[in-house]
């Protein structure tokens, strides 16, 4: 039988994809929705994860956590929908990506779509300071990938080059989805760097899994940031890498010692969700 935490993120889970069905399903697009909505909640969630996990903890209202879930969820679709043409990717979990299947231009319009439907949502939910963390933090995604494309393309990076890169264009939407759980100051300070932490853990193990080109367990297509000159971290040895990323998490986790059932429930996701995705991509 699951514990209640359990019981509660399944029941959250399915109304996160039924929120994120209906934002293509109340679009314009309504007569596709079958075939689109596939790319939007078929991935491993662990964003979504978090910010459910963390604001069912913390006494987050569930109309508010579900907004805030499928806003990260949403944000990170456009972001991989963008990333598959720029980085001419075929296979995205499993199955041809939406550029492949529906041209550039679909990929890219329908990306820009449902960006906007994830701000949206969290103006629906009148938390106007968690609409500016939104766009602030979704920012900061753009910026360091348009650094990384047009700035340090082909210029070998340092390791922290390679880090910092990591924690913004990965680690800002985990930050994102934490912050969303924090109900003072504080613990909205400590839950954004804390997903900082783990977000740039999550790029850094796969930098790593790109660098293995074992397309069959990553389920997309590998290589193409060697093959493109990104900076990333594999400029590292992945022994090396790995133990930074370990550290990363723990150092997660001590952040949010003032808050035992936040602690709890940050714990929960890393042991239940995060982890065991990290230990699958590499081989562990």
């Amino acid at each position: 039988m699951h514990s209640r935490p359990q019981a509660v993120l399944q029941k959250d889970l399915q109304a996160l994809l039924a929120l994120l069905r209906d934002q293509i399903a109340t679009s314009a697009l309504h007569q596709r929705a079958r075939e689109f909505t596939p790319y939007l909640g078929s991935g491993k969630m662990l964003r979504a994860r978090l910010a459910l996990r963390l604001g069912a903890a913390n006494g987050v209202r569930p109309a508010v956590r579900h907004a805030a879930a499928a806003a990260v969820e949403l944000i990170h679709a456009a972001s991989l929908l963008h990333d598959d043409v720029i980085d001419g990717g075929l296979i995205r979990r499993g199955i041809p990506t939406f550029w492949k299947a529906y041209g550039t231009s679909g990929a890219i319009l329908l990306g820009d779509l449902i960006l906007f439907k994830a701000m949206h949502l969290i103006h629906a939910t009148g938390q106007l300071p968690l609409l500016a963390e939104f766009i602030e933090l979704s920012g900061v995604v753009c910026e360091a990938e348009a650094e990384q494309e047009l700035i340090r393309r082909n210029k070998p990076p340092t390791w922290q080059q390679a880090v910092q890169i990591a924690r913004r264009k990965t680690g800002a939407l985990f930050a994102c989805a934490a912050v969303t759980a924090g109900r003072n100051a504080a613990q909205k300070n400590a839950l954004r760097e804390a997903g900082y932490l783990v977000g740039t853990a999550y790029q850094i193990a796969d930098d790593i899994l790109d660098g293995s080109c074992n397309e069959h367990k990553a389920g997309k297509t590998l290589g193409t940031d060697h093959a493109r000159g990104k900076t990333t971290a594999a400029v590292r040895s992945p022994a090396a890498a790995r133990r930074h990323l370990a550290s990363l998490s723990r150092n997660s986790t001590k952040l949010l010692n003032p808050w035992p059932r936040l602690q709890q429930a940050w714990q929960a996701y890393l042991d239940e969700d995060f982890l065991p995705v990290i230990h699958a991509l590499l081989g562990d």
